[in-house]
């Protein structure tokens, strides 16, 4: 057999083949996804926003994936122009023509990528500094501190029947000044804090709870006992490392009432898998009676927030709010 021939041969079972392989991709394709809908497509894998700042997070996502579908399409088309337009024929053999120093395709594979790249960073540090703006009087503030292997947080509120203040008290020392002087006068607080072994009482969920009320902006007072911990509640769609010796703090706005799942998302020891909690969005005054409810317990005042630190090294960082 000539060795024309044999290629073809070779070719054919493959052919018979590629309907079988193509099948079985798509089947894998959409069998993944089956307890999505079509609603839920058009955020790409995020999960529904639950906070007023979240969309903001979701539309740069959005935005990344048009701008690098329309890149590789474009890529993709180039590469199969090429393949189908300029592929060697059967009759030819010399070498085609070679294209060398061509300072406009250069220019313009150069340029370009530049450009795209400008435009994404552009975008990015435009929400990035929206998300991180910080209000001069926040609703409420809650201290979450990270520790291994679990999560505890310090409402840092006026509660009734409960006496002391937050600006004073030794065990939120370790948070910078320029938080500090933003506490409410007078909150003596209460607290939260969980092990791994903590459930949440209403649906069985690993982790201790963290409520927020629904309408009212929360700042976030980020801070941790030991090593370096990341703070994830899913819906949020943002993320913030919890650094020993190191504050930060961001603040949203919660939007949707429910119960949803928080984790540790950054690799911080050997349970670190089970640093999970939950966060869990009620109204106004179903907030205000579950911190009743800790005082009642006797979870009043505050738990440790941080490694202890010198005034010079916790107000090393001189940004004002």
């Amino acid at each position: 057999m000539s060795p024309n021939g044999s290629d073809r041969s070779s070719r054919r079972p493959m052919r018979r083949k590629l309907p079988q392989v193509l099948t079985a991709g798509l089947i894998l394709a959409t069998a993944t996804g089956c307890e999505y809908t079509y609603k839920d497509f058009p955020r790409l894998g995020m999960p529904t926003p639950v906070t007023e700042e979240a969309p903001r997070i979701l539309s740069l996502w959005q935005g990344s994936w048009a701008a690098a579908l329309v890149t590789g399409v474009l890529v993709w088309g180039l590469i199969l122009w090429s393949v189908f337009f300029h592929r060697r024929s059967r009759s030819k053999v010399e070498v085609p023509p070679q294209t060398r120093y061509n300072m406009p395709i250069e220019a313009l594979y150069t340029v370009v990528p530049l450009i795209i790249v400008s435009v994404l960073f552009y975008f990015t540090a435009r929400d990035e500094s929206k998300l991180l703006a910080l209000s001069d009087k926040p609703t409420h503030t809650i201290n979450v501190v990270g520790y291994q292997w679990s999560w505890g947080f310090n409402y840092i509120e006026n509660v009734p029947g409960v006496k002391g203040d937050a600006k004073t008290d030794k065990n939120l020392q370790a948070i910078p000044d320029r938080f500090i002087k933003k506490f409410p006068a007078n909150a003596g607080g209460v607290y939260d804090a969980g092990i791994p072994g903590t459930r949440n009482p209403q649906n069985g969920n690993p982790g201790p709870t963290l409520w927020l009320p629904k309408g009212e902006k929360v700042r976030f007072i980020l801070t941790s006992r030991d090593t370096i911990h990341s703070f994830w509640a899913v819906p949020f769609l943002f993320k913030q490392d919890v650094f020993p010796a190191h504050t930060n703090a961001f603040e949203v706005t919660p939007s949707r009432e429910g119960t949803y799942m928080g984790k540790c998302a950054e690799l911080c020891g050997v349970d670190h898998s089970r640093m999970l909690f939950n966060v869990k969005i009620v109204s106004p005054e179903r907030y205000q009676q579950h911190l009743k409810e800790l005082a009642e317990k006797g979870q009043t005042g505050y738990i440790p927030s941080g490694i202890a630190q010198t005034d010079p090294a916790r107000n090393a960082e001189k940004n004002q709010l």
